[in-house]
């Protein structure tokens, strides 16, 4: 059954009058009356009593005309879904990654994300990096990040490095200084990152080669952590640009020299769908605006 026959049917009993209808469908009066035509033909029974050069439904024709109708508003709704769909405006995206991208990254690249895309729904799942390699082969994700190594023979993978900053409380005796060194932090209460991170491992190479003091006052895992603790005046940190980007007014963020660096790893299979195209093509636009894209 011709669809185009159905949207002439519901136009003409809608506007009660063929002329009316084939006016709004751009239509010859005479076009619209061979589709009800062909339309009886395919039903098998009148749709209008034709009297005096007017058409009035029949109780067969009104009754089909509510099916019809239903038809149509599903054919309607299907049509919006698709163009959803194409636009990446609608579904849903499952996203996993190691706890500091969970946690500084990804809320503000998720929040534009939604807020542009009123039918989709974005669910984080976030785990420790070598976790998250290996929850993708299962596809209960379709994007990850996590710090390297990732199998780049598995995954389609974009590797990205940031530069650590150095973060003091407020009013402390060094934030008058634009660039802080390991010399001007020798001896000062530290705050750490896990210690098996390579980040704290480069911090603890630099301060011996340049003979400073890494007085350690507390540990944490993530850099959040040490962001809060910092503000709370346990001490100094170095972090990654990205949780000190809104660091508080507690806080002064400071370039730190040498460079110590933070790398992280965006990576999915080797087909992505359209949503999750659209939601890559977002976060690596935000990654772009504080990293470099390692290529080698």
């Amino acid at each position: 059954m011709d669809i185009r026959l159905l949207e002439t049917f519901r136009m003409v009993i809608d506007q009660s009058s063929a002329t009316a209808a084939a006016a709004a469908l751009g239509l010859t009066q005479p076009a619209v009356s061979s589709q009800i035509a062909r339309l009886e033909d395919a039903v098998g029974f009148p749709l209008f009593e034709r009297s005096g050069g007017r058409l009035r439904p029949t109780p067969e024709g009104l009754l089909f005309y509510a099916e019809a109708a239903k038809a149509l508003d599903g054919f309607d709704r299907l049509t919006h879904a698709a163009e959803q769909i194409r636009s990446a405006t609608a579904g849903r995206l499952v996203v996993a990654s190691h706890p500091s991208a969970a946690i500084s990254l990804l809320p503000p690249v998720v929040s534009a994300f939604v807020s542009e895309r009123p039918g989709v729904l974005v669910r984080l799942v976030t785990r420790a990096s070598d976790v998250v390699s290996r929850l993708l082969p299962s596809e209960s994700f379709e994007i990850g990040i996590a710090e390297p190594p990732i199998d780049s023979v598995l995954f389609a993978v974009k590797r990205f490095r940031f530069r650590c900053v150095a973060v003091l409380p407020k009013g402390h005796r060094l934030a008058r200084k634009s660039t802080i060194t390991p010399a001007d932090l020798s001896g000062e209460p530290f705050v750490a990152t896990w210690r098996a991170s390579l980040t704290y491992q480069r911090t603890k190479e630099i301060f011996a080669a340049t003979g400073a003091d890494l007085a350690i006052a507390a540990e944490t895992e993530f850099f959040a952590s040490a962001l809060g603790l910092v503000s709370g005046g346990a001490g100094v940190a170095i972090v990654d640009p990205l949780s000190s980007a809104a660091p508080g007014p507690a806080v002064v963020v400071r370039e730190f020299a040498p460079a110590i660096p933070y790398e992280i790893c965006v990576f999915h299979g080797r087909e992505l769908s359209l949503l999750g195209q659209a939601f890559l093509d977002v976060l690596l636009a935000r990654l772009a605006t504080h990293a470099e894209e390692v290529t080698r």
